[in-house]
Parts: C-alpha cells; structure tokens; sequence
C-alpha cells in the first residue's frame, strides 16, 4: 500500500486560459479513504485522472509513495479504477471480468481462478461467476467492478462516482459495503462524488473543491461543524446549512427583535476588514423556536413583539421522528429562505408564523466581504 501526494498538481486543457485544477495540494496518507466531493465541473473527476495518468499535469507533481508517477504511463502505476459505467466486457463471465487485468499479466490460470474465487467470496458473488453482465442487476455489476479492482491488488483504489447508476435504497446499502470493504483491505482509496451525504458518510477525510480550487480538506465532523468558508458552508449538510447576512450590533448581531451572541473575536475580525455585517450560519437543527401562530401545539399569546426571526411556513416535510420546516423571513428588507427542523410531534401548519432564534454556541460567523470563517 501506499500513500498519494498532489504537490501543486495543475491540469489546463487545450484552448483554455482557466485550470480545471489550480494547484491541488493534497497528502493522502497510507490506508486512508478521502473523497473528493464538489458541484459539477469542480475539477474532481479530472484530479482523480491526472492521479489515474489519463489526463496530463501541466504543472506540480503527484506521486505515489515515494515514487513520482507525474509523467508515467496509467499502467505503470500500480493503481485501479472503477468507473462510473462499471466498464465490464459484455462477451465475458464475471469470473473472466474480474481476472481479465491477470491473464494480461500473464499470471497463469490457477492462481487467477483462487484470487478472482477470493474477491468474490468477499464481494458474495460466487454464485455469478458463470453469468454474462447482462444477466446481473445494476448492484451486482458495481460489485463485480469492484472485484476486478480488487484482485490485482493495487496500491491505491480509484473510484469515479461507481454508486451513480444505482437507485436510492441500493446506493445506501453499496456505499456502506465499499466503506466496511476498504477498511478491511486497507487499500488507499480516492473517491469521486458530486453527492455530498456520500463524502460525509464514506470517507476519513472529505476534499471539497470548487472551480478547481481546493476549499477544504478535514474529516467529515470538522468540515460540518468547522466549515473553512461560505461555499463550503452551504455545501456540505443535508439539507443546507441556513445563512444569513446581518448588522453587526452591540455584543453580537441583529436577528429580527433579537440579538444573537457571537464571540468579539470574531466581529473584531469582521470590523478590521471594515465590515458592518456579517454572514451568521446556522443548521436546520440549530434553531430554537421561541413564538409561532397558526399551529396549536406551540401556540402562544400574541406574536407581533416576540423575540427572534419571523418565518412564514410554506412546506412541511413530515419524516416520522422530526420534520423539516421550509419558509421564507424578511431579513433587512430582503426576502430569505430558511430551512428548521423541528420535532416529529411538533409540525406546524402550513401557513403559520414561528420565530425562531440559533441556539448559543451552535453559529457560524463568516466575513460578508471574503466568506471566510471568522475565529470564534
């Protein structure tokens, strides 16, 4: 096994002025899961080509243990990939799939049939080796695509989005077997995905890029709870974190009839860039409601002077144990989205009025004019 750098990595491609990759930095260490996760047309895909040797680096290096593979050819690199398409040959058994990259190798028979017999036995396919590809579920295919990575025992894994094609119940299950899987083999393994939930739930580390950018790269709970800037901000979480540009006033910032607190260093910070304002961020399941009208069970007295931000109710997406709350709140005369969840046994009508506040401790301040967290 081995570990993966990107040293500065840039790829430009032909006629065009902009990177799809800008100095990727990266230190993947021996064993570890990272996944690279971004909008379409962020430079994920192509940062796991340049590693892969199918696409050229036009500047910095990538290298490979010690070994800088930069320049050498994708057979070369003792690395295996499994695409988006599963790419299987449709002539072949699984058993001739998954062994195809040995037999090229020139391994002979019989150790090819105990190490494709092994990967199956882990990836349970042992009852399909016989079968054509057209025979098996999308599922399956995946799995199969999986084995052929699996038995020619690279030092690093390279995964293009291989959960794609499946459906919603079937991803959930698929992502959770590549996870156990990779733990248990321990293989250094690059994952590509434009899904968030997937990054969050799969890797040890989580890269998020932008316009080929590099924004962040941490473990999935600093990135929720530590995010480096707004775009990560409002990328990473299901739904979105909620966020909110407001003045700054005496001891925090103005939130609707309230004044939320936020640390001094931060709003120091904010005040030396010449701000007045700042972005305050804060999840769905951050917020408190302190007053609401139109549902019975958190009905109060009148309203009109309560403490916190009104939010007008237009969805309620019941989920059994909790809800999610989707409304809109005049902020500073500007008309904003909010999204809150709130108890399973506590859903407001629609049409109704809360005021809600963020919960002390649980904000994220960011600098109106950069988007960068602010210290605090």
């Amino acid at each position: 096994m081995a570990s993966v750098t990107f040293d500065k990595a840039t790829r430009i491609y032909p006629g065009s002025e902009k990177p799809a990759v800008d100095q990727l930095e990266i230190a993947i260490e021996d064993g570890e899961f990272l996944v690279l996760v971004g909008p379409s047309g962020c430079g994920k895909s192509t940062s796991l080509r340049m590693l892969a040797g199918l696409e050229d680096v036009n500047g910095g290096a990538i290298r490979i243990g010690d070994r800088d593979v930069t320049h050498l050819p994708p057979k070369d690199r003792d690395i295996a990939m499994v695409f988006q398409n599963y790419a299987l040959y449709p002539h072949m058994t699984v058993a001739q799939n998954m062994g195809f990259a040995l037999k090229i190798a020139g391994i002979n028979k019989t150790d090819i049939r105990a190490k494709v017999e092994e990967a199956a036995k882990i990836l349970d396919l042992t009852e399909y080796l016989d079968r054509k590809p057209k025979a098996l579920s999308g599922g399956q295919r995946q799995r199969v695509a999986m084995g052929r990575a699996i038995v020619r025992e690279p030092q690093v894994f390279l995964m293009d989005e291989p959960l794609s094609n499946l459906d919603a119940k079937l991803r959930v299950q698929t992502r959770t077997q590549i996870a156990g899987l990779q733990r248990r083999l321990g293989v250094t393994t690059v994952y590509v995905t434009h899904d968030q939930v997937e990054a969050m739930t799969m890797g040890d580390r989580v890269a998020v890029l932008k316009d080929g950018l590099l924004q962040q790269v941490d473990s999935p709970r600093n990135m929720y709870d530590r995010p480096a800037n707004l775009f990560v901000a409002g990328f990473i979480g299901s739904p979105a974190m909620n966020l909110i540009e407001a003045p700054i006033t005496d001891g925090g910032v103005k939130f609707g009839n309230s004044v939320v607190p936020i640390e001094r260093s931060a709003l120091t910070e904010a005040q030396g860039k010449g701000d007045t304002h700042v972005v305050v961020g804060c999840r769905p399941e951050h917020f408190d409601i302190v007053e609401t009208t139109g549902a019975p069970s958190l009905a109060k007295d009148d309203p009109t002077d309560a403490a916190g931000l009104p939010v007008q109710v237009n969805v309620v997406e019941e989920l059994g144990a909790d809800g999610y709350v989707y409304g809109t709140s005049d902020v500073d005369g500007e008309t904003k989205d909010l999204v809150i969840r709130v108890g399973g046994r506590q859903i407001p009508e629609k049409g109704a009025t809360l005021h809600v506040v963020p919960r002390p401790g649980e904000v994220h301040v960011f600098a109106a004019s950069s988007g960068e967290r602010l210290s605090g």
